[in-house]
Parts: structure tokens; C-alpha cells; sequence
């Protein structure tokens, strides 16, 4: 018996078909033909991620003798008409604007499986799709529209390294079924969307630019400018309008590390306001089978992103604080202040009240910003998926409302008893601590009302289905009845 490791794997190409075959091939007996049509950057990626699949590949090219380089040794590069001969699964890996060079092999199509990947350079909201568009093209093939989400460097290293969801559309339940099947043995998750008429919102997906975090970004941003402005006012223009003294040295790190707490704390009271708007428009409508107005239903479905730039300004405004004395200002203002002592002749500088508030104050904010980073951290999908709801709930809920009451907390000990000193309130403005507070404490507040029994109760029956409007009565299940069921009277 001839030794199989001395036989070579890839046979000389002929001279006019420029072809590469496999002598002792690497894909399973039997194994499906898969052909790719296109050799740029995502077919390669395809060929090499179908081939260790154990998929027997056929690459289509213009240039079999040029492009053969470029594709695993495994895979037989090959003409477009031979490669959609052979195949009976075709990915069209090639640019929507040259589909239309494809229809001379329309012939060698019909009856088969084409899968799109491709997309569009801009969103389409009028369609048609180009899945569309080569269904067309190709009337008596079954068109599939699928893996244009998955980016070829994702199929290079595997869906481990990447996204695993395959998003599919098709008119044809046969031919979406073989790729849902070629998904699995690729190691993606299908994710079937309906029919090609679906296409177009299928390659509209990776053209967005973080749809959920526009809101809450422009918001962030709003915010910041605001404050930012506000308190350029109060603690730069003023001093100088006032008296001549220029205090613009403030405005790239003093003014913002002003502002960015400012920007957080009304940012994480902008997480649990839209759910306490929920909750009593419950409480009023007396029934939970009502659809909240579609403002309210996207800020419900944003909250989290809400939370992160909140997050995202606390760390900012942590790292600013600590970097506070290696100013040369402050060094400055220190040294003076301690020439003032000696001069005045004080030996003891030492305030009680001041030390307390400034001890409190920093301890307030640490464990502000400690809670803030558990709800950062429990809102990672990798961490979300390994806790099941009712302690996701107590993360986010109680956690984040002691998170709320602490940044609360932290910003009151800021200010102290500086709200009743007129000095404060320069150009009649009032300090921006008292700004901030207004949403946090309204948020605590409208949560404090819902912990009374008679709300809470009330509530909690109208979330179990209870409706005003209908006169359903039942009491809430105890710890010993069977979820309740023994306790609901009949509906009328």
C-alpha cells in the first residue's frame, strides 16, 4: 500500500483552465458543494471558514490563475461558470452593482440556492433591496439573504471572536432551511426574519450607528454643554465682570470637573424617572393592558445606555478630582493661603465642621461610584446572561436606587449650608448644586410614595391584572396559596 502522505495534495493546473484541484481532499465524503462567487476580502474569510467546516468549496473567479493564491489550499478556485455548475449552494460575494455581470451564468443558477451578503453604502428606506434586486435577476433561482451582519474577520476567527447571530429572509422555506442547517455547522446562530421582503431592514443593520445610544448621548452632551456654560458664568465671567479678576484658568479642568457630576447625577435620575412615569400612569389608567405613549416606551427601552454615560461622567469626574492638586493653581493657592496663616499669625487652621463635611463627602462618593460600577458591569450581556431576573432586578432596581440616593447624598454634603449664603447666588443665580438636586430628589421622592401600602398594593394588583374599568376583584396570593388562583373571582 502506497504511502498517502507521498502523494501530492494539489495537482498541476492545466493551461487554459487555470483550475485548482484537490487529489486527496481534507472535506468529508459526500459533503455538500458550497460555491462562492467573488474573491475579495469576505469570500476568502467564507472559503476558509466553510473549508475547516468540512465543506467542499468552490471559489468562482474572473481570474482563477491569480486569485488561487489567495484561498486555502483546500478550496478549488475555479471559473464562475464551473463553479456555479458544480454547486448547489451559491454565495454571491461580489458588490450589488455587479450583479448584473452575473447573468450570463443565469443558465448554470437556475434552481439553486443564492445567498446575498451583500450591502448597500447607504441606508435605503424606499427599497428595493438588493437581495430583491437579484432575485430579479435570477427569477428561477431561490434567493436568500443572509451573513452581510458578520464581518469577514469574524468569519476568519470564528464565531467565538464575534457576533454568532445570522439574520435570514427568504421566499423560500427549502432554501432558507439549507442555510439555517449550513449556520449550524458553521457554528452561527440562524435568526430567521420572515420573507426577502424583510431584506432591506436585514441590510439596513450594520449601516447604523448606535440607534440606542443617540438619544441618550445627544442628551449627555446637552447636558454638559448646559451645566458647562452655567457654570463659566458663575465662576469665571463673574469674578471678572465683577472685580477684574481673570479666573479663565478654571475652564479646562475646575469648570469641568464641575459640570461632569452634574451631567451624571441627572443623567442616572433620567434611568428611573421614565419606570416611576410608567408606574403611575398605571396607577391612574388602573389597568396594565394600555400602551404607554411611544415617547415613554423608547426611554424605557434606553435606560440602560442612559446609565452608562452616566457611569462614564462619574469615572471621568473621579479621575479629575484626584488630578485636582497636581495643578500648578492649586499649589499656588495653597502656598498662599498658608502665607496668610503666618502673617495673620493663626497657628490652628483646623474646622471641625469642614473636616466632617469633606470626610463624608469623599466617602458618599466612593460608594456612589462603587454602585454605579456594579450596575455598569451587571449590564454586560456575558454577565446579564449568567444571573437570572429576580437578581438582575435587584441589581438594577435597589442597587441603582442606593446608587441614586448616594450620588444624592454626595452632592448635598457638596453644598453643605453654601445654598443659604447670598454670595452664591452671583448674576442671581442660584448654585448648580441646587439645579441638580431638583430631578434626584423628585425620582427618590415619587419612589418613596410607592412603597405606601395602599400604593404599592394597588400596584402590585393592577400588574397581576387587575382593571378598574372591568370591576375584576381578587386578593393578592399569599405565601401559602397556590399563586393566587384559589383567590380570583369570576371575570364579568
Amino acid at each position: 500500500m502506497p504511502d498517502e502522505m507521498s502523494r501530492p495534495l494539489i495537482r498541476e493546473r492545466g493551461e487554459g483552465g487555470g483550475s485548482r484541484r484537490l487529489e486527496a481532499p481534507t472535506y468529508e465524503c459526500g459533503a455538500p458543494v458550497i460555491g462562492i462567487l467573488g474573491t475579495g476580502d469576505f469570500s476568502r474569510s467564507l472559503a476558509k471558514r466553510l473549508v475547516a467546516s468540512g465543506f467542499h468549496v468552490v471559489v468562482g473567479s474572473r481570474n482563477p490563475k491569480r486569485s488561487a493564491a489567495l484561498f486555502p489550499e483546500e478550496a478549488e478556485v475555479t471559473s464562475q461558470l464551473e463553479a456555479a455548475t458544480q454547486a448547489q449552494l451559491v454565495f454571491i460575494a461580489v458588490f450589488p452593482e455587479h450583479h448584473s455581470t452575473l447573468v450570463a451564468l443565469k443558465p448554470a443558477l437556475a434552481g439553486k440556492t443564492l445567498v446575498d451578503v451583500s450591502n448597500s453604502l447607504q441606508i435605503n428606506q424606499a427599497g428595493p433591496s438588493n437581495a430583491e434586486r437579484l432575485a430579479d435577476l435570477f427569477p428561477e433561482s431561490d434567493v436568500v439573504k443572509g451573513f452581510n451582519t458578520i464581518s469577514a474577520w469574524t468569519l476568519q476567527m470564528g464565531p467565538r471572536d464575534g457576533c454568532r447571530q445570522v439574520f435570514l429572509c427568504s421566499n423560500s422555506q427549502k432554501a432558507k432551511s439549507s442555510v439555517v442547517e449550513l449556520c449550524h455547522r458553521m457554528g452561527f446562530i440562524p435568526v430567521d426574519v420572515g420573507l426577502l421582503s424583510s431584506s432591506l431592514d436585514v441590510e439596513n443593520l450594520p449601516l447604523h450607528l448606535f440607534p440606542p445610544w443617540r438619544v441618550p448621548v445627544i442628551c449627555t452632551l446637552s447636558l454638559f454643554i448646559f451645566f458647562y456654560l452655567y457654570n463659566f458664568l458663575r465662576d469665571v465671567l463673574h469674578p471678572f465682570v465683577t472685580s477684574g479678576k481673570s479666573a479663565f484658568y478654571k475652564m479646562p479642568v475646575e469648570t469641568v470637573n464641575v459640570t461632569l457630576p452634574s451631567v451624571s447625577l441627572v443623567m442616572l435620575a433620567l434611568v428611573y424617572l421614565p419606570g416611576l412615569c410608567a408606574a403611575f400612569l398605571q396607577l391612574c389608567w388602573g389597568t396594565k393592558y394600555r400602551r404607554f405613549p411611544e415617547r415613554l416606551d423608547r426611554w424605557l427601552t434606553r435606560r440602560k445606555q442612559f446609565g452608562l454615560c452616566s457611569f462614564f461622567c462619574a469615572v471621568l469626574h473621579a479621575i479629575y478630582s484626584l488630578c485636582l492638586p497636581m495643578r500648578k493653581s492649586a499649589r499656588f493657592q495653597l502656598m498662599n493661603a498658608a502665607f496668610k496663616q503666618v502673617k495673620a499669625g493663626v497657628e490652628d487652621s483646623w474646622v471641625d465642621e469642614e473636616v466632617w463635611r469633606m470626610e463624608l463627602y469623599l466617602s458618599v462618593g466612593i460608594m456612589a461610584l462603587g454602585l454605579l460600577s456594579l450596575l455598569a458591569v451587571a449590564s454586560l450581556p456575558s454577565v446579564a446572561n449568567t444571573i437570572n431576573w429576580r437578581e438582575f432586578s435587584f441589581i438594577q432596581s435597589t442597587l441603582g436606587y442606593c446608587a441614586l440616593l448616594m450620588a444624592t447624598l454626595h452632592t448635598l454634603l457638596f453644598g453643605w449650608d453654601r445654598a443659604f449664603d447670598p454670595s452664591q447666588y452671583r448674576f442671581l443665580l442660584p448654585p448648580t448644586f441646587l439645579l441638580v438636586l431638583i430631578l434626584p430628589l423628585a425620582v427618590l421622592l415619587g419612589r418613596l410614595a410607592l412603597f405606601l401600602p395602599c400604593v404599592a398594593g394597588r400596584l402590585k394588583q393592577i400588574r397581576r391584572g387587575w382593571e378598574k374599568s372591568r370591576h375584576i376583584r381578587f386578593v393578592l396570593p399569599d405565601e401559602d396559596s397556590h399563586n393566587g388562583l384559589d383567590d380570583v373571582s369570576n371575570v364579568p
